[in-house]
């Protein structure tokens, strides 16, 4: 059996813009050949000058630069169809296949922010996802989505019948993500000057995340009942407003932006946090939350979109946009170190539920699907 995938978004290298669609795409390449019979084969298409190598897959190159949106456009409805003539099933892992395709084809869709939020992107990218990621989806014989938010939000948007959808979500690294020796961590936060107890929060700064609202409730904490807020990641787009709320309220000496964290570092920061705070309105899973679970860190998370799905009986929800209920939240989440060890322990439980060798073999269940195959 012979496999094409569209993996144009595996990024050549580590960075803000690597991460998201890039890791699980890397993941699920890196599982594969571990849960598929022994006589399936992969190739992954991708772009010029791509250094990664995977168990029984070949990577093809393509001979554009299809970082840029434009060329891997190009290259996805022009060139591509051509190099699929023998392939048994094709795979689109982000959104759209050719619109020229013969091979029966399978789609991830990771979610849809460019129809909920279209702002972050510019106006050709958002019609060339809105125009092509319903027809995909219609037009192939398994949708994969990454939790089921994301599954139900395809259905209810693009009409996609629920038989036809699989949900396979994100995994995490267990040799990485977990709860780190305390001379380690120590040794971590004496390195980067951090306080003995802070809240964290990793992500893009974007209207999205609804930074806004959680420094308005921060505001409203007394000096005495707030820990120092760290909001950690890249600047995405419209993220004004944040800073902006941060020099209205004389947030300065309390809140603090050491901009984007490499991977490499991300466990030492979760087991350095006190709690995790996600407080987004709309994620297609929240893989930060399962992060910060793993590392043994209580989360906070808005009762919105996938959050409550990945976060499980471990974190306490929020309505994401009540105040209100987001400064009591974080008084409690302050005060309460028996709820603090609870949700360390509950955490620990949710965060097995997940692994990037489940999200392969929920992978290789619907080329079987698509196929006609037992499963």
């Amino acid at each position: 059996m012979r496999i094409g995938l569209n993996a144009h978004l595996l990024s050549r290298q580590a960075g803000y813009r690597s991460a998201g669609i890039h890791g699980y795409i890397y993941n699920l390449l890196a599982n594969l050949a571990s849960v598929a019979p022994e006589d399936w084969h992969f190739t992954a298409f991708v772009g010029r000058g791509n250094p990664h190598t995977f168990d029984r897959a070949t990577l093809r190159q393509s001979p554009f630069a299809t970082e840029s949106p434009l060329q891997r456009i190009l290259w996805e409805q022009g060139w591509q169809p051509w190099a699929l003539q023998h392939f048994d099933l094709y795979h689109s892992l982000a959104f759209v296949s050719p619109l020229i395709l013969l091979a029966p084809s399978v789609v991830t869709v990771y979610d849809l922010s460019f129809v909920h939020y279209p702002q972050a992107l510019n106006p050709a990218r958002r019609l060339y996802l809105r125009c092509c990621t319903g027809l995909s989806c219609r037009r192939a014989r398994r949708v994969i989505a990454i939790s089921h938010s994301t599954a139900r939000d395809i259905r209810q948007t693009f009409g996609i019948p629920a038989e036809r959808i699989d949900v396979a979500a994100c995994g995490y690294d267990a040799t990485r993500y977990q709860k780190l020796p305390t001379t380690e961590v120590a040794a971590f936060r004496q390195q980067k000057g951090l306080p003995e107890r802070f809240w964290l929060f990793v992500g893009t700064l974007e209207p999205r995340k609804n930074l806004t609202t959680l420094l308005d409730a921060y505001a409203q904490l007394p000096h005495a009942e707030r820990l120092p807020l760290i909001l950690a990641g890249g600047k995405g787009w419209l993220y004004a407003d944040i800073f902006e709320r941060v020099e209205r309220y004389g947030l300065a000496g309390d809140v603090f932006f050491p901009g984007f964290i490499a991977a490499e570092e991300l466990p030492l920061w979760y087991n350095c946090a006190e709690t995790f705070i996600y407080p987004s309105i709309f994620e297609g899973f929240g893989l930060p939350v399962l992060e910060a679970m793993a590392c043994g860190t209580p989360v906070i998370v808005s009762d919105a979109s996938s959050l409550p799905e990945v976060a499980g009986d471990a974190g306490m929800r929020v309505p994401p946009q009540d105040i209100a209920a987001w400064v009591e939240t974080l008084k409690k989440a302050f005060y309460d170190g028996d709820w603090r060890a609870r949700a360390t322990q509950q955490g620990f439980i949710e965060a097995k539920r997940y692994s990037w060798r489940k999200t392969a073999e929920q992978t290789i269940i619907s080329y079987k699907r698509a196929l006609g195959m037992d499963v």
